[in-house]
């Protein structure tokens, strides 16, 4: 594409940004997508030497370094130490916290660490990865500014029932940090009989890992949702990488937090797929199928979007989503952590009390009153304060009652119509959304 067809088709992106209160700036917006140009073609990572972070061209482009300490604060709780000769790991950044530069106000602190696992055989290296993963919930089930939700680890062997949920065979298995010190989960058959998996039988086929936190954040004054994506493999005698869930995932929205990872990254990323761009494009468009049909919630649905336009040449659309996110009015994008902070509170086993859910909704409260204005600000502060008095009322640790389901569900709809009206009002991205919800 030339330079003039460029400048014209970001012409109809300003213009629609202009009229739906967007300020998008054409110059700004055109050297990012000379940037994201430059950045597709030869060596594809790139490392800042001031902060010692490290990721692909195009993600480092959305990066700012400016909270970094925060993030290799919440780093040390979330991320696996190295043992040398037996353990290696690089801890990176994913999700907003990647892309500080342009989330103005990023919902949970996400992470991807790559874990290389020296063994003899494929089987010891399982057992080497389900005793770390054991350490590290021994080691960080609770602190003063922490607490473990759950632990991905394994899969079921059968159908299985836990409560009144009916799992799959195959599905990932959900540990609590206390059936994990245990060694054991206890579910019944579909027949209703008892049934005993262990977390040694887990680790012979460890699938896909993941552990994730409560953690309170005394620098923003919050709590945030953090977790730990594992990608983790086997380096055998000879040098051989396995992957031990099957199979090696790209790199395309990491940030590498250190650059002593260097190493292992490159003798890692040597072994991706050259499939893996449009494997990992495959994939964000499930997603962005199930945010906008199964499970809607439009925001996360833009993010993953952006992603998907600007790996695949649809600059013009993802400049304007990148946009979109540095806009005050994206501070609603908060609402998706805070719900998920009230489904936390609500439960048989609540991860942290009442009161520290109010003060969590008194901070985004006030962060709308900082972002918005007009009526928009009326309405979501509107709900935000009828949702607290209500759930001021409330039990933690008991259902939520019907009047706070019903606040809870006005709040999504809100914040959904407003992800909802910004994307569809440009063309190309309409489009592109009608097409990933009625395929063919």
């Amino acid at each position: 594409m030339s330079e003039q067809d460029k400048r014209q088709d970001l012409a109809q992106i300003v213009e629609s940004a202009k009229r739906l209160g967007i300020e998008l700036d054409e110059e700004e917006a055109l050297q990012w997508l000379t940037a994201i140009a430059v950045a597709q073609d030869g060596q594809d990572i790139t490392v800042d030497v001031k902060s010692g972070v490290f990721g692909h061209k195009v993600t480092m482009l959305d990066f700012s370094p400016e909270e970094l300490a925060h993030f290799r604060r919440i780093g040390e709780l979330v991320g696996f130490p190295d043992k040398p000769g037996q353990v290696e790991t690089a801890l990176a950044l994913s999700g907003s916290a990647a892309q500080s530069k342009i989330q103005r106000y990023p919902g949970d602190a996400d992470y991807f660490e790559r874990i290389n696992i020296i063994a003899d055989t494929k089987k010891k290296a399982c057992a080497k990865l389900a005793e770390v993963m054991r350490e590290k919930v021994e080691s960080t089930r609770k602190g003063e500014t922490f607490e473990m939700i759950e632990i991905k680890f394994g899969s079921f062997p059968q159908d299985v029932k836990r409560g009144e949920d009916l799992i799959k065979a195959g599905s990932p298995i959900s540990w609590k940090p206390g059936e994990v010190l245990e060694g054991k989960i206890e579910v019944q058959t579909i027949d209703g009989k008892p049934f005993t998996y262990t977390w040694e039988e887990a680790s012979q086929d460890p699938g896909w890992c993941k552990l994730d936190w409560v953690v309170a954040d005394p620098v923003h004054g919050t709590l945030v949702n953090a977790s730990n994506m594992l990608d983790v493999t086997w380096q055998s005698p000879d040098g051989e990488i396995t992957p031990l869930d099957g199979y090696l995932d790209p790199y395309f929205q990491e940030v590498y937090l250190e650059a002593e990872s260097i190493p292992l990254f490159t003798k890692l990323a040597k072994h991706v797929s050259s499939d893996a761009l449009d494997d990992y494009v495959i994939a964000l468009e499930k997603e962005v199928k199930k945010y906008l049909l199964k499970d809607p919630n439009y925001g996360k649905a833009a993010r993953r979007m952006y992603n998907i336009f600007r790996l695949t040449g649809r600059y013009e659309a993802a400049a304007y989503i990148r946009e979109l996110f540095d806009e005050p009015t994206t501070v609603l994008y908060q609402v998706w952590s805070l719900i998920r902070t009230i489904d936390d509170t609500f439960t048989d086993a609540p991860r942290f009390t009442k009161e520290e859910l109010i003060n969590h909704i008194d901070k985004l409260i006030t962060n709308v009153i900082e972002a918005l204005e007009g009526e928009e600000e009326v309405e979501v502060v509107r709900l935000l304060l009828r949702l607290r008095d209500i759930l001021f009322g409330e039990e933690a640790g008991r259902e939520l009652s019907p009047q706070a389901e019903a606040a809870r569900a006005e709040l999504i709809n809100i914040v959904n119509n407003f992800f909802y009206e910004k994307l569809t009002a440009i063309p190309s991205i309409k489009g592109y959304m009608e097409e990933i919800s009625n395929p063919g």
